[in-house]
């Protein structure tokens, strides 16, 4: 296998995991970068089926530019803020009700349905980002990680990196937002980080032919 094919079109997505997985032994393709168009619905009930669904789409697109598919990475997540039950959650790419919304505009849908909640905590209100990675590909089967990362939404946003929900979530350890740490940081603690990195050792078997 030569080819990991990264089931995004998301450019923030795509360099943070440009970042992680760049020290395989493979090259890391995006659809556009294969002509491929791919359009998957996210039917799932959970992060993990989001994840798998994707991966099972994307894969079957591969088979345009190889007959047998390529090796296939996709992700699912969303943030969970305990004071909304949970919400975004499944929904948090899509949250705003606006048509064509942005990501500031979803940052201050959120906000608006927090104001008046109780907070759990200064500055904020308790909520975590989960993520899901599925990797399947030809005589791969369908496998799984996790990562997660707790920490808090506080009502102004703070920092400029990042994208989606990250100028609002503030990492108590750290002392600042996930938009105001440096990839660096970013890159080793994020919740995608992390379910890339369980990721890996399963990649690089793969990559050995002893998967």
């Amino acid at each position: 296998m030569d080819t990991l094919l990264i089931a995004t079109g998301n450019p923030g997505k795509r360099e943070e995991m440009a970042a992680i997985l760049g020290s395989l032994p493979i090259r890391l393709a995006l659809p556009g970068d294969l002509g491929l168009q791919v359009s998957v619905t996210e039917s799932g009930q959970t992060y993990a089926e989001n994840a798998a669904l994707k991966a099972l789409g994307y894969f079957a697109a591969s088979r345009a530019a190889r007959p047998e598919g390529l090796l296939t990475l996709a992700d699912d997540s969303g943030l969970e803020v305990d004071a909304l039950g949970g919400e975004p959650g499944l929904y948090s790419a899509r949250y705003a009700p606006q048509p064509g919304a942005t990501d500031a505009d979803r940052r201050a849908y959120l906000l608006e349905r927090l104001a008046g909640k109780p907070r759990s905590g200064q500055p904020g209100w308790r909520a975590r980002f989960r993520c899901w990675v599925a990797v399947t590909g030809p005589g791969v089967p369908m496998t799984l990680f996790e990562g997660s990362v707790e920490g808090l939404v506080i009502p102004e946003e703070r920092g400029s990196g990042g994208f989606g929900y990250d100028p609002i979530f503030w990492l108590p350890e750290y002392g600042q937002t996930m938009a105001e740490l440096g990839p660096e940081i970013k890159n080793q603690i994020s919740h995608r980080a992390r379910a890339l990195q369980a990721a890996l050792p399963f990649l690089r078997q793969v990559l050995a032919g002893s998967a």
